[in-house]
């Protein structure tokens, strides 16, 4: 198949970037694909090339084209993150150590059970903490434990990765670099990931705070 001209492939540039600004969520290239009529539709190497050209028109810009574990998204830049905040009056509160703790767990050591995490981190666990978990569809039911009972084992979702930016579990720092829960959130840069991260998401970031298990100081580490 002949190359594509420099102008079909400038507008294909200009199409993906559209789809992109103008969806509001990540796209995969066969999304992307699907946007073009059987007649028009580009080769799936032309438009990985395409994405591949944004990626590099953003050097030196505020924004920047990310692939996440749903596709690919344009963002604001981590670093400008603090400037970028100040655009809404409140600020995103911290999300508790007991949240942090129960995240850690589920993404480190999924499937598991709300009952293998009390016992790794030796306090009960606040029904608060796992649905806010569930309502930011951080988590989710994978399946029940062949156990008297039948308990829910919780899983990260997509949706979880591409919050953290993350394409794969495999990109999540190894235990032995997390010494210390307070350094967690700085490495998944729980409290400004993505661009869309608004002041009434602190709601939701704060939820578990008043638990009595939400940092005290009998929590256990989430890699012990």
């Amino acid at each position: 198949m002949p190359e594509r001209s420099e102008s079909a492939t400038g507008q294909l540039k200009q199409i993906i970037e559209a789809a992109l600004l103008a969806a509001g969520e990540p796209l995969n290239p066969a999304q992307l694909a699907a946007l073009f009529s059987d007649e028009e539709r580009p080769p799936a190497d032309q438009i990985s090339r395409a994405l591949e050209e944004l990626r590099e028109d953003c050097a030196g810009r505020g924004v920047e084209l990310q692939q996440v574990a749903s596709g690919f998204r344009y963002q604001v830049r981590q670093g400008l993150q603090p400037w970028i905040t100040r655009l809404w009056e409140e600020r995103p509160q911290r999300y508790s150590r007991a949240m942090l703790e129960t995240l850690a767990l589920i993404a480190y050591r999924q499937p598991i059970t709300r009952g293998e995490i009390e016992s790794v981190r030796g306090v009960s666990l606040s029904s608060n903490i796992i649905r806010t978990l569930q309502e930011r569809e951080w988590i989710r039911v994978v399946g029940h434990r062949d156990v008297p009972g039948k308990p829910a084992l919780f899983g990260t979702t997509r949706t979880f990765l591409d919050y953290f930016n993350l394409q794969s579990l495999d990109e999540l720092p190894t235990l032995a670099e997390i010494k210390d829960m307070d350094t967690l959130e700085p490495e998944l840069d729980l409290e400004q990931a993505t661009p869309a991260f608004r002041a009434d998401e602190a709601e939701a970031a704060g939820d578990g705070a008043e638990d009595p298990d939400a940092g005290g100081p009998e929590s256990a580490e989430a890699e012990r």
